[in-house]
């Protein structure tokens, strides 16, 4: 495959650039194990995010019913021609997916899987706008920097553990599923990555506000040096003694700090919360 995709690329007149935060890998077994670990099968449709030259790509569509796949850098087009021939079942959209209407989309696709390798400073923003505005999306699956991974995958009361962790277990579960080293890319990066797997399901917490729990946990980490009840009274423009009794409310001490918080916790503090706003 690599001389396949490398000739493809040369052809075309492809260069890389820093600023796509472009890193391909071409080795099969990677990217099938990849592909595998996300459980898709050939009755799934499938969102790529950020499909490069079109290499993992291909290992999906040899497994799913439909993949549709978003591209930033248009330049890929006449590479993506080549790579993708033998799929008709791949669609590639040349868009930023961050800025896409997420519900057309869902219109369209129905229940769908995402899968995605992704630079670092887009992973936030897509894995949120996924949790918080997808409806129809049952898994997630993401090849990041391996201390971002840790991040998603946290547990609370450790150093990784942020407001990304606790948003995500609201509607998931986050596991390391593999661990990939840096040679594996093209051209190859500082770090090495790992593959994180996020599954959907709604209701593992109960939380009657999904906006207002999300807005606590964010608010808990606003400033990781303050204690919570700063946190929220900063946040929330409410008091001091209201911000006390919400803690007292959810079971909370009140010199905590947000990274000690459990999902749960988060969820029973957004419910205390809900009645002094």
């Amino acid at each position: 495959m690599e001389n396949e995709i490398f000739g493809a690329l040369r052809e075309s007149g492809f260069t890389f650039k820093k600023r796509f935060g472009q890193n391909f890998i071409t080795d099969r077994n990677l990217l099938a194990s990849i592909v595998r670990a996300s459980g898709v099968t050939c009755e799934d449709s499938v969102v790529e995010i950020g499909c490069g030259a079109g290499t993992l790509t291909r290992e999906i569509a040899a497994v799913a019913k439909r993949v549709v796949a978003f591209e930033l850098d248009g330049r890929l087009a006449p590479v993506l021609e080549k790579t993708l021939a033998d799929f008709p079942n791949t669609q590639v959209v040349f868009s930023d997916f961050l800025k896409i209407d997420l519900g057309k989309l869902e219109e369209e696709l129905g229940e769908y899987s995402v899968i995605a390798n992704i630079p670092y400073y887009v992973t936030t923003p897509l894995i949120t706008k996924l949790i918080e505005e997808g409806k129809k999306v049952k898994s997630i699956t993401v090849m990041v920097q391996e201390e971002v991974a840790r991040r998603l995958a946290a547990e609370c009361d450790t150093p990784e553990y942020g407001a990304i962790t606790a948003a995500i277990a609201l509607r998931a579960s986050a596991s390391i599923i593999k661990r990939v080293p840096r040679t594996a890319f093209t051209p190859r990066p500082n770090v090495d990555s790992a593959v994180v797997r996020l599954d959907i399901c709604d209701g593992r917490l109960e939380v009657k506000d999904r906006a207002l729990y999300l807005k606590t946990v964010r608010a808990a980490f606003s400033s990781r040096r303050k204690t919570l009840e700063n946190n929220l009274v900063n946040s929330f423009g409410i008091s001091r003694e209201q911000a006390r009794a919400a803690l007292s409310e959810a079971g909370i001490d009140i010199k905590a700090r947000g990274e000690t918080l459990s999902p749960e916790k988060f969820a029973a503090l957004a419910e205390a919360l809900s009645d002094k706003l």
